[in-house]
């Protein structure tokens, strides 16, 4: 039920998840639909829960592998934005469902929570990096290198998602991380 939601939300927005729209999408009545969720409150929370946890475990376990596997801070990058990006195709609705609709309500809040979590996670692995790399007035830079890290792995994400797609995510996250790699260098 939840993937038909999802579906829904993605296609129509979150305003379009109804306890009819995904009776109708799954080809029951509506009673099999409240059978397992209260009411359409119950159900997009369910939904969003669902998501936002797929896309925060997801981006986690980029994150770690790709200081893991790497042999140098520029393969650290290039391995993170491939993995990620993967992760992104292999989940690509629920990706698709945080960009949508211009943010409504109901998934900003929940994903502004995650991305939270991402950035906190962000920082932690960039930080060493770069007092290792004697970056002066890291202190009042970090916060700003954490955001364009962030912001750089959504743009990334979108370009990944837009149609026509015309990059793998190894192609894709390999020139993102040379790019990042190049301005985090220069810091």
């Amino acid at each position: 039920m939840l993937d038909a939601a999802l579906g829904i939300a993605v296609s129509d927005g979150v305003s379009a998840v109804t306890i009819r729209a995904v009776a109708d999408r799954l080809d029951v009545t509506r009673p099999v639909v409240y059978s397992c969720f209260d009411d359409r409150v119950e159900l997009i929370d369910a939904l969003l829960d669902r998501e936002s946890q797929v896309l925060l475990a997801s981006t986690l376990d980029a994150l770690a592998a790709s200081g893991r596997a790497a042999q140098d801070p520029e393969d650290a990058f290039v391995r993170g934005y491939q993995a990620l990006l993967r992760a992104g195709a292999a989940h690509a609705d629920s990706w698709r469902l945080t960009f949508s609709r211009a943010r409504e309500p109901e998934v900003a809040d929940r994903f502004a929570a995650a991305r939270a979590e991402v950035a906190a996670a962000a920082r932690a692995q960039l930080a060493p990096m770069l007092r290792a790399r004697a970056t002066p007035d890291l202190e009042r830079k970090l916060p700003v290198l954490v955001e364009l890290f962030i912001s750089s792995c959504e743009a990334a994400m979108r370009s990944l998602l837009d149609e026509p797609a015309t990059w793998s995510p190894d192609e894709l996250g390999e020139l993102y991380g040379h790019a990042m790699w190049r301005a985090f260098s220069k810091v």
